[in-house]
Protein backbone atom coordinates (compact mmCIF):
# COMPACT_ATOMS: atom_id res chain seq x y z
CA UNK A 1 0.00 0.00 0.00
CA UNK A 2 1.52 3.32 -1.16
CA UNK A 3 1.14 6.52 1.42
CA UNK A 4 0.21 9.24 -1.51
CA UNK A 5 -0.06 13.04 -1.55
CA UNK A 6 -2.34 14.60 -3.94
CA UNK A 7 -1.29 18.37 -4.14
CA UNK A 8 -4.31 19.68 -6.25
CA UNK A 9 -6.40 16.63 -5.37
CA UNK A 10 -9.31 18.99 -5.08
CA UNK A 11 -9.71 19.75 -8.79
CA UNK A 12 -10.78 17.74 -12.00
CA UNK A 13 -7.72 15.16 -12.57
CA UNK A 14 -6.77 15.23 -9.07
CA UNK A 15 -10.03 14.39 -7.63
CA UNK A 16 -10.42 11.30 -9.49
CA UNK A 17 -6.36 10.12 -8.46
CA UNK A 18 -7.72 10.17 -5.27
CA UNK A 19 -10.67 8.00 -6.31
CA UNK A 20 -8.54 5.18 -8.09
CA UNK A 21 -6.27 5.07 -5.25
CA UNK A 22 -8.55 4.93 -2.45
CA UNK A 23 -10.70 2.29 -4.49
CA UNK A 24 -6.96 0.31 -4.72
CA UNK A 25 -6.77 0.15 -1.23
CA UNK A 26 -3.90 3.22 -0.87
CA UNK A 27 -3.79 5.78 1.59
CA UNK A 28 -4.63 9.20 0.70
CA UNK A 29 -3.76 12.96 1.55
CA UNK A 30 -4.96 15.71 -0.58
CA UNK A 31 -3.10 19.24 -0.41
CA UNK A 32 -5.06 21.99 -2.40
CA UNK A 33 -5.47 25.57 -1.59
CA UNK A 34 -9.07 25.49 -3.24
CA UNK A 35 -8.73 28.52 -5.27
CA UNK A 36 -9.96 26.14 -8.34
CA UNK A 37 -10.41 23.58 -6.81
CA UNK A 38 -13.17 21.85 -4.67
CA UNK A 39 -14.22 20.79 -1.20
CA UNK A 40 -17.04 18.68 -2.29
CA UNK A 41 -15.17 16.97 -4.61
CA UNK A 42 -12.34 15.83 -1.86
CA UNK A 43 -14.24 12.47 -0.55
CA UNK A 44 -11.43 10.23 -0.08
CA UNK A 45 -8.40 10.65 2.25
CA UNK A 46 -7.40 13.50 4.58
CA UNK A 47 -7.62 16.89 3.19
CA UNK A 48 -4.67 19.60 3.98
CA UNK A 49 -6.31 23.16 2.50
CA UNK A 50 -2.70 24.64 1.93
CA UNK A 51 -1.33 26.43 -0.61
CA UNK A 52 2.69 25.36 -2.13
CA UNK A 53 3.47 29.33 -1.78
CA UNK A 54 3.45 28.81 1.93
CA UNK A 55 6.13 27.33 2.74
CA UNK A 56 5.14 26.96 6.44
CA UNK A 57 2.01 25.47 5.94
CA UNK A 58 4.18 23.09 3.64
CA UNK A 59 6.36 22.63 6.50
CA UNK A 60 3.38 21.65 8.36
CA UNK A 61 1.76 19.71 5.80
CA UNK A 62 4.78 16.72 5.94
CA UNK A 63 5.04 17.26 9.77
CA UNK A 64 3.96 14.14 11.52
CA UNK A 65 3.45 12.19 7.92
CA UNK A 66 5.05 9.66 5.66
CA UNK A 67 4.45 9.88 1.97
CA UNK A 68 5.78 7.11 -0.15
CA UNK A 69 4.99 9.25 -3.09
CA UNK A 70 3.69 12.65 -4.04
CA UNK A 71 1.36 13.29 -7.19
CA UNK A 72 1.48 16.70 -8.43
CA UNK A 73 -1.57 18.37 -10.19
CA UNK A 74 -1.86 22.01 -8.38
CA UNK A 75 -1.40 24.57 -11.40
CA UNK A 76 -2.35 27.30 -12.71
CA UNK A 77 -3.28 26.08 -16.16
CA UNK A 78 -5.85 28.89 -18.23
CA UNK A 79 -3.72 29.49 -21.26
CA UNK A 80 -5.74 33.04 -21.49
CA UNK A 81 -4.94 33.83 -17.93
CA UNK A 82 -1.11 32.94 -18.66
CA UNK A 83 -0.87 35.01 -21.22
CA UNK A 84 -2.96 38.08 -19.74
CA UNK A 85 -1.10 37.19 -16.37
CA UNK A 86 2.56 35.56 -16.89
CA UNK A 87 3.84 36.59 -13.35
CA UNK A 88 1.20 34.98 -11.67
CA UNK A 89 1.69 31.80 -13.77
CA UNK A 90 5.10 31.81 -13.64
CA UNK A 91 5.10 31.86 -9.41
CA UNK A 92 2.42 29.32 -8.92
CA UNK A 93 3.49 26.53 -11.62
CA UNK A 94 7.22 27.29 -11.09
CA UNK A 95 7.74 28.56 -7.18
CA UNK A 96 5.21 26.45 -6.00
CA UNK A 97 6.23 23.36 -7.15
CA UNK A 98 10.35 24.36 -6.01
CA UNK A 99 8.80 24.51 -2.72
CA UNK A 100 7.05 21.18 -3.27
CA UNK A 101 10.86 19.85 -4.33
CA UNK A 102 12.59 21.02 -1.46
CA UNK A 103 10.44 19.89 1.52
CA UNK A 104 10.27 16.57 -0.27
CA UNK A 105 13.53 16.37 0.18
CA UNK A 106 14.10 17.63 3.36
CA UNK A 107 11.85 14.64 4.70
CA UNK A 108 13.29 11.90 2.26
CA UNK A 109 10.11 11.81 -0.25
CA UNK A 110 12.51 10.62 -3.12
CA UNK A 111 8.83 10.12 -5.77
CA UNK A 112 6.93 12.53 -7.49
CA UNK A 113 4.90 11.95 -10.59
CA UNK A 114 3.97 15.42 -12.34
CA UNK A 115 0.64 16.51 -14.32
CA UNK A 116 2.55 18.34 -17.73
CA UNK A 117 0.78 19.32 -20.84
CA UNK A 118 0.83 18.59 -24.78
CA UNK A 119 1.13 22.58 -24.36
CA UNK A 120 5.51 22.32 -23.73
CA UNK A 121 5.52 21.56 -27.40
CA UNK A 122 4.02 24.03 -29.04
CA UNK A 123 3.26 23.76 -32.70
CA UNK A 124 2.95 20.45 -34.00
CA UNK A 125 5.27 19.65 -36.67
CA UNK A 126 4.50 15.81 -37.18
CA UNK A 127 1.42 13.87 -37.41
CA UNK A 128 1.78 11.62 -33.71
CA UNK A 129 3.60 13.80 -31.58
CA UNK A 130 6.40 11.75 -29.34
CA UNK A 131 8.75 12.50 -26.94
CA UNK A 132 11.22 13.53 -29.00
CA UNK A 133 8.72 16.26 -30.58
CA UNK A 134 10.81 19.66 -30.18
CA UNK A 135 9.79 21.66 -27.29
CA UNK A 136 8.67 25.19 -28.03
CA UNK A 137 5.69 26.19 -26.28
CA UNK A 138 3.99 29.35 -27.46
CA UNK A 139 2.25 30.45 -23.83
CA UNK A 140 3.75 30.94 -20.45
CA UNK A 141 1.23 27.92 -19.07
CA UNK A 142 3.19 25.90 -21.63
CA UNK A 143 6.60 27.54 -20.93
CA UNK A 144 5.98 27.24 -17.28
CA UNK A 145 5.66 23.41 -17.13
CA UNK A 146 8.24 22.72 -19.57
CA UNK A 147 10.69 24.83 -16.65
CA UNK A 148 9.47 22.20 -14.14
CA UNK A 149 9.69 19.43 -16.17
CA UNK A 150 13.68 20.19 -16.37
CA UNK A 151 13.89 21.22 -13.09
CA UNK A 152 12.71 17.41 -12.09
CA UNK A 153 15.24 16.01 -14.46
CA UNK A 154 17.99 18.30 -12.74
CA UNK A 155 16.55 17.33 -9.45
CA UNK A 156 17.67 13.72 -10.17
CA UNK A 157 20.86 14.17 -11.42
CA UNK A 158 21.68 16.40 -8.24
CA UNK A 159 19.90 14.63 -5.58
CA UNK A 160 18.55 11.12 -6.96
CA UNK A 161 14.53 12.43 -6.60
CA UNK A 162 13.02 10.09 -9.23
CA UNK A 163 10.05 11.22 -11.13
CA UNK A 164 8.17 10.83 -14.17
CA UNK A 165 6.04 13.31 -16.48
CA UNK A 166 3.19 12.50 -17.76
CA UNK A 167 2.09 14.80 -20.24
CA UNK A 168 -1.91 14.94 -21.36
CA UNK A 169 -3.22 16.30 -24.36
CA UNK A 170 -7.29 16.65 -23.37
CA UNK A 171 -8.37 15.24 -20.46
CA UNK A 172 -12.35 13.96 -21.25
CA UNK A 173 -15.31 12.01 -18.79
CA UNK A 174 -16.61 11.65 -15.13
CA UNK A 175 -17.03 9.02 -13.42
CA UNK A 176 -20.81 10.64 -12.28
CA UNK A 177 -21.19 8.12 -9.88
CA UNK A 178 -18.77 8.83 -7.45
CA UNK A 179 -19.76 12.80 -8.03
CA UNK A 180 -17.01 13.88 -9.54
CA UNK A 181 -16.66 15.11 -13.28
CA UNK A 182 -14.96 18.59 -14.83
CA UNK A 183 -16.42 21.49 -13.00
CA UNK A 184 -14.48 24.94 -13.71
CA UNK A 185 -15.45 28.24 -13.08
CA UNK A 186 -14.34 29.25 -16.28
CA UNK A 187 -15.06 26.69 -18.71
CA UNK A 188 -12.43 26.45 -21.52
CA UNK A 189 -12.35 22.64 -22.65
CA UNK A 190 -14.47 21.49 -25.51
CA UNK A 191 -16.55 18.61 -24.31
CA UNK A 192 -18.27 20.53 -21.62
CA UNK A 193 -18.93 23.89 -23.56
CA UNK A 194 -20.57 20.91 -26.17
CA UNK A 195 -22.29 19.52 -23.41
CA UNK A 196 -23.68 23.28 -21.97
CA UNK A 197 -24.24 24.54 -25.48
CA UNK A 198 -26.54 21.27 -25.90
CA UNK A 199 -28.52 21.50 -22.65
CA UNK A 200 -29.14 25.25 -23.31
CA UNK A 201 -27.42 26.30 -20.49
CA UNK A 202 -25.01 28.32 -22.35
CA UNK A 203 -25.20 30.64 -25.97
CA UNK A 204 -24.28 28.15 -28.68
CA UNK A 205 -21.03 26.80 -29.26
CA UNK A 206 -18.26 29.16 -31.20
CA UNK A 207 -16.02 26.98 -33.76
CA UNK A 208 -12.64 28.57 -34.39
CA UNK A 209 -11.48 27.91 -37.47
CA UNK A 210 -13.62 25.49 -40.23
CA UNK A 211 -10.76 25.97 -43.12
CA UNK A 212 -7.96 23.50 -41.45
CA UNK A 213 -6.13 20.57 -43.58
CA UNK A 214 -8.52 18.31 -41.71
CA UNK A 215 -11.08 15.84 -42.30
CA UNK A 216 -13.69 18.47 -41.83
CA UNK A 217 -11.58 21.70 -42.20
CA UNK A 218 -11.92 22.08 -37.82
CA UNK A 219 -8.98 21.26 -35.42
CA UNK A 220 -8.02 18.11 -34.28
CA UNK A 221 -7.59 17.26 -30.93
CA UNK A 222 -6.44 14.00 -28.77
CA UNK A 223 -8.75 13.17 -26.10
CA UNK A 224 -8.68 10.59 -22.97
CA UNK A 225 -10.71 9.70 -20.30
CA UNK A 226 -9.46 10.84 -16.97
CA UNK A 227 -9.95 7.75 -15.42
CA UNK A 228 -7.24 6.08 -17.86
CA UNK A 229 -4.87 9.05 -16.89
CA UNK A 230 -5.07 7.97 -13.53
CA UNK A 231 -4.26 4.29 -14.16
CA UNK A 232 -1.09 5.74 -15.73
CA UNK A 233 -0.22 8.17 -12.42
CA UNK A 234 -0.26 4.22 -10.57
CA UNK A 235 1.71 2.68 -13.19
CA UNK A 236 4.30 5.48 -12.96
CA UNK A 237 4.69 4.82 -9.19
CA UNK A 238 5.47 1.52 -10.16
CA UNK A 239 7.82 2.22 -13.04
CA UNK A 240 9.28 4.77 -10.17
CA UNK A 241 9.82 1.35 -8.06
CA UNK A 242 11.84 -0.69 -10.14
CA UNK A 243 13.51 2.23 -12.08
CA UNK A 244 14.56 4.99 -10.70
CA UNK A 245 15.17 8.44 -12.63
CA UNK A 246 13.48 10.80 -14.23
CA UNK A 247 11.10 9.55 -17.14
CA UNK A 248 8.84 10.89 -19.15
CA UNK A 249 5.57 10.03 -21.30
CA UNK A 250 2.98 11.32 -23.46
CA UNK A 251 -0.66 10.23 -22.99
CA UNK A 252 -3.40 10.29 -26.11
CA UNK A 253 -5.38 8.07 -28.10
CA UNK A 254 -3.20 8.03 -31.13
CA UNK A 255 -6.39 9.14 -33.05
CA UNK A 256 -7.99 12.48 -32.49
CA UNK A 257 -11.10 14.12 -32.96
CA UNK A 258 -12.16 17.28 -34.72
CA UNK A 259 -14.66 19.87 -33.36
CA UNK A 260 -17.64 18.78 -35.59
CA UNK A 261 -17.31 15.36 -34.63
CA UNK A 262 -16.89 15.81 -30.96
CA UNK A 263 -20.24 17.84 -31.95
CA UNK A 264 -22.07 14.86 -33.53
CA UNK A 265 -21.04 12.07 -30.91
CA UNK A 266 -22.53 14.63 -28.21
CA UNK A 267 -25.93 15.00 -30.09
CA UNK A 268 -26.01 11.34 -30.61
CA UNK A 269 -25.57 11.26 -26.34
CA UNK A 270 -27.76 13.70 -25.61
CA UNK A 271 -30.51 13.06 -27.80
CA UNK A 272 -30.62 16.72 -29.78
CA UNK A 273 -28.30 18.89 -31.89
CA UNK A 274 -25.47 21.01 -30.53
CA UNK A 275 -26.24 24.48 -31.32
CA UNK A 276 -23.42 26.41 -32.94
CA UNK A 277 -21.41 29.00 -35.38
CA UNK A 278 -18.20 28.96 -36.74
CA UNK A 279 -16.14 31.74 -36.78
CA UNK A 280 -12.42 33.03 -37.69
CA UNK A 281 -9.55 31.22 -36.12
CA UNK A 282 -7.73 31.91 -33.18
CA UNK A 283 -4.39 32.74 -33.61
CA UNK A 284 -1.78 30.10 -32.28
CA UNK A 285 -4.34 27.46 -32.37
CA UNK A 286 -2.62 24.12 -34.53
CA UNK A 287 -4.84 22.77 -37.11
CA UNK A 288 -4.12 18.97 -35.26
CA UNK A 289 -2.50 17.65 -32.09
CA UNK A 290 -2.43 14.13 -31.24
CA UNK A 291 0.10 11.90 -29.33
CA UNK A 292 1.89 8.69 -29.79
CA UNK A 293 1.52 6.95 -26.70
CA UNK A 294 3.88 4.14 -27.81
CA UNK A 295 6.37 4.81 -25.45
CA UNK A 296 4.03 4.62 -22.48
CA UNK A 297 2.81 1.44 -23.73
CA UNK A 298 5.79 0.04 -24.09
CA UNK A 299 7.47 1.07 -20.73
CA UNK A 300 4.45 1.72 -18.40
CA UNK A 301 2.03 -0.89 -19.82
CA UNK A 302 -0.41 1.50 -20.26
CA UNK A 303 -3.87 1.18 -22.34
CA UNK A 304 -6.87 2.80 -22.56
CA UNK A 305 -10.00 1.30 -21.18
CA UNK A 306 -12.11 3.68 -22.68
CA UNK A 307 -11.79 3.65 -26.10
CA UNK A 308 -15.53 5.10 -27.42
CA UNK A 309 -15.57 8.58 -27.81
CA UNK A 310 -19.62 8.48 -27.22
CA UNK A 311 -19.41 6.94 -23.53
CA UNK A 312 -16.94 9.08 -23.05
CA UNK A 313 -18.63 11.95 -23.89
CA UNK A 314 -21.98 9.74 -22.14
CA UNK A 315 -19.69 9.68 -19.03
CA UNK A 316 -19.27 13.24 -18.74
CA UNK A 317 -22.93 13.87 -19.78
CA UNK A 318 -24.34 11.91 -16.83
CA UNK A 319 -22.52 14.19 -14.63
CA UNK A 320 -23.32 17.46 -15.97
CA UNK A 321 -26.72 16.50 -15.65
CA UNK A 322 -26.53 15.81 -11.84
CA UNK A 323 -25.50 19.51 -11.49
CA UNK A 324 -27.42 22.02 -9.79
CA UNK A 325 -26.83 24.80 -12.91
Amino acid sequence: MWNVLVCGGAGYIGSHMSQWLAGQGHSVTVLDNLSTGHRAAVKWGDFIHADLLDESALERAFAGRHFDVVMHFAATSLVADSVADPFTTYQNNITGSLNLLRQMRRRDVGRLVFSSTAAVFGQSATGLIDEQHPMHPINPYGASKLMVERILADAWAAHGMSSVVLRYFNAAGALAEHGIGEAHACETHLIPNVLRAAAGQAPPLRIFGSDYPTVDGTCVRDYVHVQDLARAHALAVELLERSPGAHDFNLGSEEGSSVLEIVAAAAEVVGRPVPYELVARRPGDPARLVASSGKAQDVLGWTREWRDLGAIIESAWRWHRAQPF
